[in-house]
């Protein structure tokens, strides 16, 4: 009875043995989606970095014809509402400046608005105390009438006086989209000349672009003007301010297939 016994336990793990390997092999023919995936992003990938890469670049030179200023006042006194006075007149000579120069409303925008105490450190108490106040008021102004600018400039200093200021100017075009236009045509032509002369060179044959994309840049000249502490004085020389010229550049990247 015990070898009975014996034999149906070793057919009974033996069964069982079997069927495990039956299914692990099973399980090692079956595909794994994960890594099937992984295969086909693998491809994809690589089948992206086929034909021919070029970058172009294509560039214009425009002359602006808008000067925009950042100028305000800044007036500073021992009490706020004599500071804010200071300011609100300096402010009104200057926008009576910017009216007689023919600059609308619509070219005229408010930047910011302060008023802030002055502090001043006290040895015998060991505070800060304050002792006075300062406002300040500056727009952003579109000269449209570039010549013009210099001339606005000393009239506002001469107008607003101590409390004028003037914190920097650039310069813009007023409809650059067809000077991007011709830029990027002239990336594309670019382009497409690197390509041609790499498929010669490789002896390959140039297709159709399989992929386009484009980053743009626009470079303004930056002028500073150093007058806007100092009174008008009669005699002193007219600012000179200069537009000079400017570059719209445009770079594309573009993929072409070979045969």
């Amino acid at each position: 009875m015990q070898n009975i016994h014996r034999g149906t336990i070793l057919t009974v793990l033996l069964v069982i043995a079997l069927a495990a390997a039956v299914g692990f092999g099973v399980k090692a023919l079956t595909p794994n989606p994960a890594a099937a995936e992984g295969d086909t992003n693998y491809m994809n990938f690589s089948s992206q970095n086929t034909g021919i890469w070029v970058n172009g670049q294509g560039k214009v030179t425009v002359t602006p014809d808008i000067a925009v200023i950042s100028m305000g006042v800044e007036a500073q006194s021992p009490t706020v509402e004599e500071a804010q006075q200071q300011a609100a007149q300096s402010m009104d000579a200057l926008m009576q400046v910017l009216e007689d120069a023919g600059v609308t409303e619509r070219d005229i925008t408010t930047q910011y608005f302060n008023v802030n105490a002055i502090y001043n450190w006290d040895e015998v108490t060991r505070n800060s105390v304050i002792t006075g106040y300062r406002v300040s008021n500056t727009v952003s102004v579109k000269i449209r009438n570039i010549q013009s600018t210099g001339g606005v400039i000393d009239d506002v200093v001469a107008a607003a006086g101590k409390n004028a200021r003037i914190n920097g100017i650039y310069f813009t075009v007023e409809n650059p989209e067809q000077y991007y236009d011709l830029a990027r045509e002239k990336a594309m032509n670019d382009a497409k000349h690197k390509a041609e002369q790499m498929a010669s060179l490789g002896g390959a044959q140039l297709g159709k672009p399989i992929y386009i994309t484009e980053g743009n840049s626009y470079y303004p000249p930056v002028v500073r003007y150093d007058k806007a502490y100092a009174e008008s004085d009669g005699s002193a020389p007219a600012t000179q301010i200069s537009a000079g010229e400017q570059e719209i550049v445009i770079n594309v990247q573009v993929v072409y297939s070979i045969q």
